[in-house]
C-alpha cells in the first residue's frame, strides 16, 4: 500500500454492499411507487445510488423474508420485449402504512449517508 491509495480509496471508494435489513427498506420504498421485479430492483439501486450495490443473495433473501410476512405479492407477467416472464412484486395494501415506515428508514439512511 501506498499513501496514494488511501487519497485513491477516498477518492473512488468501493461499493456498498446493502445487509438483509437495509435491503427489506429498500424495495418497499421502490415498491410503495409501483410493481417490479428482481433484476430491476438490483438495476435501479446502481442507477439512483451509484455507490451502493445489492447482490441476488440478500435481495432474494429480502424478497422472501417480505412474502413470508405478507408484506409484498408476487406474480408472473409477461413484459413487453422481454424473453421470458417476469416475476413481479407489489406491496401487499394491508401492509401499506408500514411499508412506508420502513420505506422511511430508508430515506433517512441514504439522507445521513449523502449529507
Amino acid at each position: 500500500m501506498k499513501l496514494e491509495d488511501i487519497y485513491q480509496f477516498f477518492e473512488n471508494p468501493p461499493p456498498t454492499y446493502l445487509c438483509q435489513e437495509l435491503a427489506v427498506c429498500y424495495i418497499l420504498c421502490v415498491l410503495l411507487q409501483g410493481e417490479s421485479y428482481g433484476t430491476e430492483l438490483i438495476q435501479r439501486l446502481e442507477t439512483e445510488y451509484p455507490t451502493y450495490r445489492l447482490s441476488d443473495t440478500v435481495l432474494y433473501s429480502a424478497i422472501k423474508f417480505l412474502e413470508d410476512y405478507k408484506a409484498i405479492t408476487g406474480y408472473w407477467k409477461k413484459l413487453e420485449g422481454r424473453g421470458r416472464p417476469r416475476r413481479m412484486y407489489q406491496v401487499s395494501s394491508e401492509w401499506i402504512p408500514q411499508a412506508q415506515d420502513l420505506a422511511r428508514l430508508w430515506q433517512q439512511y441514504i439522507n445521513g449517508r449523502t449529507n
